[in-house]
C-alpha cells in the first residue's frame, strides 16, 4: 500500500512561500549573485596569481566551488516558485535537489577538516610540510572529500526514494532537504532517522572535532613562537577558517539536530536558510577580510 501510495506522488507543494513572494525574490537573487561574485573572484584570483598557488589555496577554490554548488541546487528553484501563485517541486526534482545538497553538505565538512589538517602541518610541522601537503595528497584528499559527500548522500536519497506519502504531499520549506520530507511522510522514517543521526556523528561531528583538535595544536604553537610578527601572521591566516568552520558546524547542526518539541516551521526555513544559502555567500567575504595575500592578489588583478 505504501507503495502505491508513493507511485501517486508527482510533486510537492512547498508551504514555506505563504507570503511575501515578491521580497524573497528579491532577497534570494541579491545572495544568489554575491554567492556567484564572491566565489568566482576567489576561484579567477587562484588561477591567476601565482603566489596563490599552495596547498591553503587549492582547498580554498575547491570551497568556492562547493558553496557555487551549494547555492545553484537551491536557489534558482526558490527564485523561480517565488514568482508562482504555488510553489511546487516534482518528485524526482525534490530527491535531485536534496541528493546534491547532502553531497555539498557532506563534501564540505571533510574539506574543512582537511583545510585544518593544512594549516596544522603549515605551522606546526613546517619543515615536513612540503611533503606532507604535496600536489599528489592534496589532490587526492580533494578528490576524497567529493566523492564521501556523494556517497553519503547517496545513501540519504535512497532511504528517502522508499518513503510514502499519503494525500498532498506538502513540505513546510522553500527547498527540499531529509528533515521536511521526513516530517511529511507517512511511512516508517527510523532508517532515514538513523542514517541522518549517524551522519551527523561521522558526517559532521568527525570533522568538527578534527579541527577543534588541529586549532589547538595551532594555538598551542603560535603560543610559543618567540616573535610577534610571527604569531600575528599566524593568527591572520587561521582566524578566517575558524570563523568559517564555526559558522558552518554550528548552523548545521542545528538544520539536521533540532528537538522535535521546538519544531517551528518558520525556524527551521530559517535555520536552513543560513546555513545552506547565507553561508556560501560569507564564506568568500571572511577569507578576503582577513587574508592580506588576496588582497594582494586582487589589486594586482584590478
Amino acid at each position: 500500500m505504501a507503495g502505491e501510495n508513493q507511485t501517486h506522488v508527482m510533486e510537492f507543494m512547498l508551504l514555506g512561500f505563504s507570503h511575501g513572494q515578491l521580497f524573497l525574490f528579491v532577497l534570494f537573487l541579491a545572495i544568489y549573485l554575491a554567492t556567484l561574485l564572491g566565489n568566482c573572484a576567489i576561484l579567477a584570483l587562484v588561477s591567476l596569481d601565482p603566489h596563490l598557488h599552495s596547498p591553503m589555496y587549492f582547498f580554498l577554490s575547491h570551497l568556492s566551488c562547493l558553496d557555487i554548488c551549494y547555492s545553484s541546487v537551491t536557489v534558482p528553484k526558490i527564485l523561480a516558485n517565488a514568482l508562482r501563485p504555488q510553489a511546487t517541486i516534482s518528485y524526482r526534482g525534490c530527491l535531485a535537489q536534496m541528493f546534491f545538497l547532502m553531497g555539498c553538505a557532506g563534501a564540505e565538512c571533510a574539506l574543512l577538516a582537511v583545510m585544518a589538517y593544512d594549516r596544522y602541518a603549515a605551522i606546526c610541522q613546517p619543515l615536513h610540510y612540503a611533503h606532507a601537503m604535496s600536489r599528489g595528497v592534496c589532490v587526492v584528499a580533494a578528490a576524497g572529500c567529493w566523492l564521501w559527500g556523494m556517497l553519503d548522500s547517496a545513501v540519504h536519497t535512497l532511504l528517502a526514494s522508499r518513503l510514502s506519502f499519503c494525500g498532498t504531499a506538502q513540505l513546510q520549506h522553500i527547498f527540499c532537504d531529509v528533515p521536511p520530507l521526513l516530517r511529511a511522510a507517512c511511512s516508517n522514517t527510523h532508517p532515514s532517522e538513523v542514517a541522518l543521526h549517524a551522519a551527523s556523528v561521522f558526517v559532521g561531528l568527525s570533522p568538527f572535532l578534527l579541527v577543534i583538535v588541529s586549532y589547538l595544536c595551532i594555538l598551542a604553537t603560535i603560543l610559543g613562537m618567540p616573535v610577534a610578527t610571527g604569531r600575528r601572521k599566524a593568527f591572520s591566516t587561521c582566524s578566517a577558517h575558524l570563523l568559517v568552520v564555526t559558522l558552518y558546524f554550528v548552523t548545521a547542526n542545528l538544520n539536521y539536530n533540532q528537538p522535535s518539541s521546538s519544531y517551528s516551521p518558520v525556524a527551521d526555513t530559517l535555520i536552513s536558510t543560513l546555513y545552506c544559502i547565507v553561508t556560501p555567500m560569507l564564506n568568500p567575504l571572511i577569507y578576503s577580510l582577513r587574508n592580506q595575500e588576496v588582497w594582494g592578489a586582487l589589486r594586482k588583478a584590478v
